[in-house]
């Protein structure tokens, strides 16, 4: 399982979330997590779906059956980054982040906001 355990620190630095942040966001405790990302043992199938959708990746890409990053562009990385940070935030701070992110597009001349 030495690609498995790879690719799951691989995966969530590029994400750039922590391995408690997985372990919560996919119901597993840190000790349990912890033990994939060491090699110590292997999730059952279930569990290893619920990784891959947090980490927002394919089980292949995980198991190391195919090599994903390979083809990712440096935007799609930040634009998973972004996509895995927004769903750790509640409603209020997301409505807050769309403001920011409105006004530094238009102070960047970029976008027409309304």
């Amino acid at each position: 399982m030495e690609p498995f355990s790879a690719n799951l620190k691989r995966r969530a630095e590029q994400l750039g979330i922590s391995n408690a942040e997985v372990a919560r966001r996919a119901g597993l405790s840190d000790r349990r997590y912890g033990n994939y990302v060491s090699g110590a043992r292997e999730p059952d199938l279930a569990t290893l779906v619920r990784i891959a959708t947090i980490l927002e990746t394919s089980i292949d890409e995980l198991l190391g059956l195919r090599d994903e990053a390979l083809v990712r562009s440096a935007e799609e990385v930040f634009q998973e980054r972004i996509s895995a940070a927004l769903k750790a935030l509640h409603q209020e701070d997301l409505a807050r982040l769309v403001v920011m992110i409105e006004a530094l597009a238009k102070a960047k001349g970029r976008v027409d906001i309304r």
